[in-house]
């Protein structure tokens, strides 16, 4: 696995903690972390996918945002998913979420860190179906 730039300690301890195979990447001039089998929640087309998250000068000053998927979502029941397109990363076609964090719920530095974002990931999974079935409904 690739180590092209440092992580830090927390964000090590987590990933490793967690089992995953991730690397870090210098490509086209950003940084990715890169998370291999990443547990997709039912609903989805597959089960697993590999996730990239864009590491921004400053971090973890700086906030995480948005994730990038590949092979791209699909929903099971053939529902579009909002606010994706497609972006190159390291030769692959990846799928970016736009989904970000709001004035209710910022990037808390010396708090927020990989582990607090995969979460709002995994949140993001979740509500996916919860929008959908709003728009459906009303």
């Amino acid at each position: 696995m690739r180590k092209q730039f440092p992580l830090p300690e927390d964000d090590i301890i987590f990933l490793e903690s967690q089992g995953m195979e991730w690397e870090t990447v210098n490509n086209q001039g950003m940084h990715w972390v890169i998370l291999y089998n990443y547990p997709v929640p039912p609903g989805y087309q597959i089960d697993k996918t590999t996730v990239a998250i864009k590491i921004e000068t400053g971090y973890p000053r700086t906030g995480l945002d948005m994730a990038y998927f590949y092979p791209p979502l699909a929903r099971e029941d053939g529902q579009p998913i909002g606010a994706v397109v497609q972006q190159q990363i390291d030769g692959l076609s990846f799928q970016r979420w736009s989904r970000h964090r709001t004035v209710v719920n910022p990037w808390r530095e010396g708090v927020d860190d990989l582990s607090t974002h995969l979460s709002l990931v995994n949140f993001w999974f979740e509500q996916e179906f919860i929008k959908r079935a709003n728009a459906i409904t009303t």
